[in-house]
């Protein structure tokens, strides 16, 4: 099936459960695919006949800036959100990686994977 990636968007944000994680933020890596059929815009060249990532991405950045608790509830609002913006879009694939958590021990990020 074909698809439209966007890869490493990094954002900076306030997401958390806990009233440090809001107060100072952290960096989130997003990375997302919209399952779609492209053979129109394949041979059209055209921007119409396609999802226009730019916009997409714009999506994304205003939905990271909405603080939440828990990335699992932001990954879910920006697939759903997506999916009634691009009707065209038959699935998504969302990895949401929150960098350093505030845990006790040395972790790079913890990470939600959600398909819709």
């Amino acid at each position: 099936m074909d698809y439209i990636a966007l890869n490493d968007m990094r954002f900076y944000a306030r997401h958390g459960c806990f009233p440090q994680e809001r107060k100072t933020g952290g960096y989130y890596i997003v990375h997302l695919k919209l399952y779609t059929d492209l053979n129109t815009p394949g041979q059209s060249d055209r921007l119409d006949d396609t999802i226009n990532y730019a916009e997409v991405y714009d999506c994304v950045k205003s939905l990271m800036q909405q603080p939440v608790n828990l990335i699992e509830h932001l990954a879910e609002s920006i697939c759903r959100v997506l999916k009634e913006r691009y009707i065209q879009v038959s699935r998504i694939d969302i990895r949401i990686i929150k960098q350093h958590p505030p845990i006790s021990g040395e972790i790079g990020g913890a990470e939600v994977f959600l398909s819709r």
